[in-house]
């Protein structure tokens, strides 16, 4: 008797019941989130971590650049969370942000030092070449920041479109030194090594995190920030080079 309806269902129908039972595609959700690039690595741990812990559940990181991802944002683009720097959440205009990192500079110099980087001072000098992000890049104008508070004058041999490009003269041998971020000197394993400087302090870069409006899974949401801002999201964060914050 059930095989004689079972025949008589229709092809149609019957894909719509084997998804309204969760069969074949697996019934799972999807949690949709909007994070700036520099967070690809310590947000991918984290997701996979969220996944384990809720099974069916999903999470789908769309990684870009801050200010592309918040003008999408605005323009209406589907998603649940939203992590970027300071000015790119502003541009957004999700409300409630929470901070979670935060980023200093750093300058990369390559293994050993040889130019013997201390300061940024020392950037200024004769015979040391100095690479820097472009001015539109986020590490470029925290670069001028920082040297500006110093009252550094760099004549840099290279400005390039990000701080992976900038590290890569670094690597090379093409420049002595680079100013980028800690994330940055960290994510590149040991090929380049990295000073501190305390007018780092000043051009740091905060992290934020918030709920997008309209979102149907908020209770998700909220667990993903729990995550981040837990021990183990802090952990994760400081691995990668980040400042863990809880605001």
């Amino acid at each position: 008797m059930n095989r004689v309806r079972l025949r008589a269902v229709s092809p149609a129908l019957a894909l719509v019941l084997l998804a309204a039972t969760g069969c074949g595609g697996g019934g799972r959700q999807t949690l949709t989130v909007f994070a700036d690039t520099a967070l690809t690595g310590t947000f991918g741990s984290l997701g996979r971590t969220f996944e384990a812990a809720h099974p069916g559940i999903a999470v789908r990181f769309d990684f870009g650049g801050g200010s592309a991802l918040a003008q999408r944002i605005v323009r209406g683009a589907q998603a649940d969370l939203f992590a970027a720097a300071t000015a790119a959440i502003r541009r957004s205009g999700v409300p409630g942000p929470r901070v979670f990192a935060r980023d200093r500079l750093q300058i990369a110099v390559p293994k050993g030092n040889p130019a013997h980087v201390a300061g940024l001072k020392d950037l200024a000098a004769s015979g040391v070449r100095v690479a820097l992000c472009a001015a539109s890049a986020q590490c470029g104008a925290a670069a001028r920041a920082a040297l500006a508070a110093a009252g550094v004058t760099v004549r840099p041999v290279a400005q390039e479109g990000d701080a992976k490009a900038a590290l890569t003269r670094v690597r090379l041998g093409e420049a002595d030194a680079a100013l980028v971020y800690r994330t940055d000197v960290r994510a590149a394993a040991g090929a380049v090594e990295g000073v501190d400087f305390p007018e780092a302090a000043g051009a740091a870069e905060d992290y934020l995190i918030a709920t997008v409006p309209g979102t149907g899974r908020l209770a998700l949401t909220r667990e993903f920030v729990d995550l981040v801002l837990s021990d183990q999201g802090r952990t994760v964060l400081a691995s990668a080079g980040f400042t863990p914050v809880t605001g």
